[in-house]
């Protein structure tokens, strides 16, 4: 009998190794921060882009009200947006964010106008009925045609770390009982601020508000920023990039995130206050150059498809971000 204690050891150790994967797997979820290019009418005028965030976990009762996922569930996007009938703040399933339809056999792989209102229409006669006050929007006007489509306007970068249920839970807790209600404001409280705020609640400390650059105005760019260069010190986020490319046919292709000063330089906006006051804008390009670069990790993501979006709530690739490039570690270690 004696020698048989060593395999059985062997055995032992393997099984209780083989749980305790098992239970760090289930304890695991996945969310991303989805950096999305400025798109339409506004890419003319603000390079600045939308944020979004989402949630592997979490899932919406309503688009005011967030649950705990079933099985098979992909998740949801939660953004805030000017114009939504007085919210704050709504949530909408991944699938149908990106391409307006709950089926992913049923994105088109080109599309026009017509097919875009058409199944946006569709989708929001079916599921989005109750926001009964907020406008449907058009190139100018906001409203929840910016909640359904969104990969129809633009290229999306997601951002895409490990959080707790924990953390998940404390989100839910705090987005269901507090009063959403809407006091948007493009300098202080826009999309990315959002964005900074609920992260401040994963990460306390990391995201806040900085004189510079862009005197105080949180940019979609500055957020997605200081999410990549935390995870260059805690590897345990398993940070990765991947790319929802746009669906080409209904816009031209969008624009990448710029910071508020680069956004002036671009789109010539700097033009007038140069005349006005020279000082002012010569501060302004300082600030573009020395502060405001935010340099991410893009070139490199990995592309998603509509059938392979449930990659975004797995962590089926072992991931890291290297500290010198900011690049994920299977990548780098191909190079």
């Amino acid at each position: 009998m004696q020698p048989m204690r060593f395999p059985r050891a062997i055995y032992f150790v393997f099984s209780v190794f083989s749980l305790a994967m098992a239970v760090c797997l289930r304890a695991s979820g996945q969310a991303a921060l989805l950096l999305e290019n400025a798109d339409g009418f506004s890419r003319v005028f603000d390079t600045t882009g939308h944020e979004a965030l989402y949630f592997a976990r979490i899932c919406a009762a309503s688009p005011t009200q967030l649950r705990h996922c079933s099985p098979g569930e992909l998740g949801v996007v939660i953004s805030r947006y000017k114009g939504m009938g007085g919210y704050d703040w709504l949530a909408v399933p991944l699938l149908p964010y990106l391409y307006s339809v709950a089926d992913a056999q049923a994105v088109p792989q080109r599309v026009d106008h017509e097919t875009v209102n058409d199944l946006r229409l569709r989708y929001h006669a079916a599921h989005l009925a109750s926001l009964d006050n907020v406008p449907e929007g058009g190139r100018i006007q906001r409203g929840w045609n910016q909640l359904v489509g969104s990969a129809y306007e633009r290229r999306i970068y997601a951002f895409r770390f490990e959080t707790t249920p924990q953390q998940d839970d404390r989100l839910i807790a705090w987005l269901n009982g507090g009063a959403n209600r809407s006091h948007f404001n493009i300098v202080f409280r826009n999309c990315a601020d959002f964005s900074r705020l609920v992260l401040d609640l994963y990460f306390p400390g990391v995201f806040r508000r900085h004189l510079l650059p862009d005197a105080g105005v949180t940019t979609p760019r500055q957020v997605a920023y200081e999410l990549v260069r935390y995870a260059r010190k805690h590897p345990e986020l398993r940070l990765t990039v991947l790319e929802i490319p746009q669906v080409p046919g209904y816009r031209r292709p969008s624009r990448n995130n710029e910071s508020v000063a680069e956004s002036l330089l671009l789109t010539g906006d700097l033009a007038p206050v140069a005349l006005l006051n020279p000082f002012l804008a010569g501060a302004m390009v300082v600030d573009s150059l020395v502060w405001g670069r935010f340099p991410l990790p893009l070139a490199e993501a990995r592309q998603l498809t509509p059938d392979s979006l449930t990659r975004m709530a797995t962590a089926s690739w072992p991931v890291g971000l290297r500290r010198s490039a900011g690049i994920p570690s299977e990548i780098a270690s191909r190079q």
